[in-house]
């Protein structure tokens, strides 16, 4: 089937949220290069952290608790933590002011020594985000899936739109869509499934103009159960 033109999609959003100035004003835009450089490698390991405790939790008690665990570990500096033994490290996993919950408390020392060994070889862990290429933003996804701790799913690539790195989310709306548009069948980690989403996106990206987060958002406005039956039967 051949893939959707962007103004079909845009359209759809436009129809659905009321109108285009609608839905430009639901955007939000990635940060550039050069902001992202400037970021302290220590917010990203904040915000992979905060990522990892609010999967499967509720977000905004993590946001609550979020200035005890900057408190307790002691602002992500990522030497600290990497200096941090393993008895401290469980006896911090039981302080009642953060989530008490010792493999992800256990996972911020790992991805410490994720972010460390980039630093290593790339000068900085924001250089590293920042130069990743967007044309394969899946296979950032999969260098922390692989590299870091409890980073796979979805968790790695919401921390990078967190920070600001242009990236889509494979979302339940946005999921929705591939499988109504028969673009994916099967998982949606597949390496078949994921060099189809990221082509889709790079054609989309190519056609628009638009970055992969607005047309992430675009994508998702569109859809949902409201309309994901006529997307079926388009795709029939």
């Amino acid at each position: 089937m051949k893939p959707e033109r962007y103004d079909v999609i845009f359209e759809r959003a436009c129809e659905r949220k009321g109108g285009e100035a609608a839905v430009e004003s639901l955007l939000e835009n990635p940060l550039h290069s050069d902001q992202l450089k400037g970021i302290p490698d220590d917010r990203y390991l904040a915000e992979l952290t905060r990522k990892v405790f609010q999967s499967g939790f509720v977000w905004r008690i993590v946001d609550q608790k979020w200035p005890d665990f900057e408190e307790v570990f002691w602002g992500f500096d990522i030497e600290k933590l990497l200096m941090m033994p393993d008895d401290m490290l469980e006896r911090k996993a039981t302080d009642p002011k953060i989530i008490r919950h010792l493999k992800k408390v256990w996972s911020i020392r790992e991805n410490a020594m994720m972010i460390h060994d980039v630093q290593q070889r790339e000068g900085s862990f924001a250089e590293f985000v920042a130069d990743w290429p967007e044309d394969n933003i899946i296979g950032l996804w999969s260098y922390l899936k692989k590299h870091g701790s409890r980073l796979g799913g979805n968790t790695g690539p919401y921390a990078l739109r967190t920070v600001g790195k242009d990236t889509f989310l494979m979302t339940r709306d946005v999921e929705g869509y591939f499988r109504a548009m028969k673009i994916i069948e099967g998982s949606t980690t597949s390496q078949k499934s994921q060099k189809a989403i990221q082509t889709f996106f790079n054609q989309l990206r190519e056609s628009s103009g638009r970055s992969l987060t607005e047309l992430s958002r675009i994508l998702a406005f569109g859809v949902g159960d409201n309309h994901i039956q006529a997307l079926e039967d388009m795709a029939h």
